[in-house]
Formats: C-alpha cells, sequence, structure tokens
C-alpha cells in the first residue's frame, strides 16, 4: 500500500536569526524612504548662502522670481546686461549651489538665471529655456550652460532650438549619445575636470565628437565633479588636487574669456 508522505514542517527561524532579519528589513526600509526623501522633499530655495567670493560678486543683485517656476536671478550690480547666461544645474542640485558663479559672471556684466526643476532633474523639463529666454532675453546674447546632466540637457536643447542661443557652455558634461550638434555653427565651451571621476574626463572627450565644430576644450587641473557647484563631495567623484578656490578662479576664467569671445 502506498502511503502519502506526511507533509514536511515549515523550517522556523531561530529568535536570534528573526531578530537579525527584522532589522536588516529595517534598514533596508529605512534607506529607501530616507532616499525617497531626499528626492521628493528637496530643500528650500534661498539666496546667499556661502555664494559670495570677492567684494565685487557681493554687489550683485540676487533675486528669487517665477518664470514658469522658481527662477534665481542674478544681475550685475548696475546697468544693463548684454548676455543672459541660462544655467541648468546637476541632477538633484539646489540653484543656490551655482549663485557663486552668477555672481562672479555678474561683475563682468553678465545676467544669470538658475531654474529650479521639478525634483531638482533638468530632464523633467529640458525646453524650459523656452519661457527664460521669452522672459529675460529681450536685448541680449543667450547663451544656455549646464552642470552634469543639466549640461546634457543643455545641449539637447540646442541641438532642437538651433538659432535660439549664442553660445553652449558644458560643465563635466557631454551630449547624450542620440544629441548631436555637430552640422551647427555654435560656439561652444567644454569644462572637464581633471580629477572627475562622475563625468571621466574619457566621456568628456568622448563628448566632443557630437558637438559643434568651433568647440574649445578647457581642463580645470586638479579639480573634481563637485568643484562646479557649491553643493559639498558627491558620491563616486575623484580626490582633487587643488583646493576649490583655485578651480573656481579657473572655472571663472574660462567662462568669461568664452562669453568676451562671442560675436
Amino acid at each position: 500500500m502506498n502511503r502519502t508522505p506526511a507533509p514536511r514542517k515549515a523550517a522556523r527561524l531561530s529568535p536570534r536569526a528573526r531578530t537579525w532579519v527584522v532589522a536588516g528589513l529595517s534598514l533596508v526600509g529605512g534607506y529607501l524612504i530616507a532616499t525617497g526623501q531626499q528626492v521628493i522633499l528637496r530643500p528650500p530655495l534661498v539666496v546667499g548662502q556661502d555664494a559670495v567670493s570677492t567684494p565685487q560678486s557681493r554687489a550683485a543683485r540676487v533675486t528669487l522670481e517665477q518664470a514658469g517656476g522658481p527662477v534665481l536671478r542674478i544681475r550685475p550690480p548696475g546697468g544693463e546686461a548684454r548676455t543672459l547666461l541660462i544655467l541648468y544645474p546637476g541632477g538633484l542640485v539646489r540653484p543656490q549651489a551655482y549663485e557663486w558663479l552668477g555672481r562672479a559672471l555678474a561683475a563682468q556684466g553678465t545676467e544669470t538665471v538658475i531654474p529650479a526643476f521639478p525634483l531638482d532633474l533638468a530632464v523633467t523639463a529640458a525646453n524650459r529655456a523656452d519661457t527664460l529666454i521669452a522672459t529675460y532675453g529681450s536685448g541680449k546674447r543667450v547663451v544656455i550652460a549646464g552642470h552634469s546632466l543639466g549640461g546634457a540637457m543643455a545641449a539637447q536643447y540646442a541641438a532642437r532650438h538651433e538659432g535660439s542661443v549664442a553660445g553652449l557652455i558644458l560643465m563635466a558634461a557631454y551630449p547624450a549619445g542620440n544629441v548631436n550638434l555637430t552640422s551647427q555653427r555654435l560656439p561652444a565651451l567644454s569644462l572637464l575636470a581633471e580629477q572627475d571621476r562622475v563625468a571621466t574626463p574619457d566621456a568628456v572627450r568622448d563628448g566632443l565628437s557630437r558637438l559643434p565644430p568651433d568647440t574649445t576644450l578647457t581642463v580645470i587641473p586638479g579639480a573634481v565633479h563637485a568643484f562646479f557647484g557649491r553643493y559639498g563631495p558627491q558620491r563616486g567623484d575623484g580626490q582633487p588636487s587643488v583646493n576649490r578656490a583655485q578651480a573656481e578662479q579657473d572655472i571663472v576664467n574660462a567662462v568669461q574669456t568664452f562669453l568676451a569671445g562671442l560675436p
């Protein structure tokens, strides 16, 4: 007579093992919640925090405005600007991290607008420059710039809106693989941080093959990815071999030289 074997009882975890499982699940859950909060609950948009580099940059006029969403607007202390620089921030980076650069450029007569994007991701509204040009660009030559992910989106905007901007500046960034500007007669500047391990030097140099022929590559000696914005260290980045103040001065010099050479 065949007998049906009795079902095996499910193995039970010991009290100690259950404790470790619960602790592990709690840690994973806490990490996911914390990560989600960082993406969804963004820090407030403020001005003037750790943004002044020199007495000249202190004199810039900085305001928070609305133009298709929040915008950090940085103007020269007196007179109208000839150039409007639209600066797309890096992924998950608040606009105020780049206020230092806008202030430095304001001392040379450039107006800078830095938009806040949903979730601080420029990919959510890559055409935001349309509204910014319409609002602030009258009578000015317009240059679009971006750091990291913001640079990729700035390149995409320039590629899809030929004739809308007079220049393109990429900071530790490069065009996406499906974006090609090689047919455009557009002055462009690509800034490469020598010790960058996020947008690696090889990746930035490879991106030159998709940029306009009139592109200048400038290496920022000893700098890392996070030196373009004042938002602290970035995971996976390299180790700088130069102090931040020197790197920032090199960045400002490169941008000012590029802007001064535009027609």
